[in-house]
């Protein structure tokens, strides 16, 4: 198959979010306790093996436009999960190579104990970092892993999420964790005009 251009990967990824991830219709409650009638259901998405070469070349192509060279990618288990294991999986095509982890809401309860998974305390001192998100609205979660991961060693060169609600994350970040955030897509990108979906796109092997 053809290799993909970065702006035909784009549209492809975000053709995928809106006809797996984009729901309207009805009332949906966010993890902020907000209501919306439009939701994200990025899982539907990021968890697709279609999607994961998309997502990891549009977030190491946003960390090149930052200027960021991160050492290891991560975030709030379980939405920023396989979106690290895609952009790891993909850095072995690339250099340097970047590694995964993941934040845990709570330390386990048993074992070592610690929010940081993936990576040993040793590890974690001095390493470059970029946090994920799969979607972000209004930062909470992502703040928070940004909390945890600083306080386990590690230095955040900014925070990343494929989806931004626009509600306020970007701000929020900025202030209460002078932290930078970008995203892949605003939620307006994935949103048609009319409120429809997108017309379907064959949806293949990716090369």
């Amino acid at each position: 198959m053809p290799q993909l251009n970065e702006t035909q990967e784009r549209y492809k990824l975000r053709t995928i979010l809106q006809m797996r991830s984009l729901q309207q219709g009805r009332r949906f409650k966010l993890s902020s306790g907000a209501e919306t009638d439009v939701y994200i259901d990025s899982k539907l998405t990021t968890f697709i093996p279609e999607a994961m070469p998309l997502i990891a070349d549009a977030f190491i192509s946003k960390f090149h436009e930052c200027g960021w060279t991160p050492q290891a990618v991560g975030g709030r288990t379980i939405g920023a999960d396989p979106i690290a294991y895609a952009i790891a999986f993909r850095s072995l095509t690339r250099n340097p190579p970047i590694r995964a982890f993941t934040v845990r809401k709570e330390p386990k309860k048993h074992g070592m104990e610690r929010f940081i998974e993936g990576l040993d305390e040793s590890e974690c001192r001095g390493l470059s970092v970029v946090i994920l998100d799969d979607v972000c609205t209004q930062g909470c979660s992502t703040g928070d892993a940004i909390e945890k991961a600083r306080k386990a060693g590690v230095i955040v060169l900014g925070a990343v999420c494929l989806v931004d609600r626009e509600q306020g994350a970007t701000e929020f970040l900025e202030k209460n964790y002078q932290c930078r955030l970008e995203s892949i897509y605003k939620l307006s990108e994935i949103v048609t005009h009319d409120g429809s979906h997108a017309t379907p796109i064959p949806v293949g092997a990716h090369s």
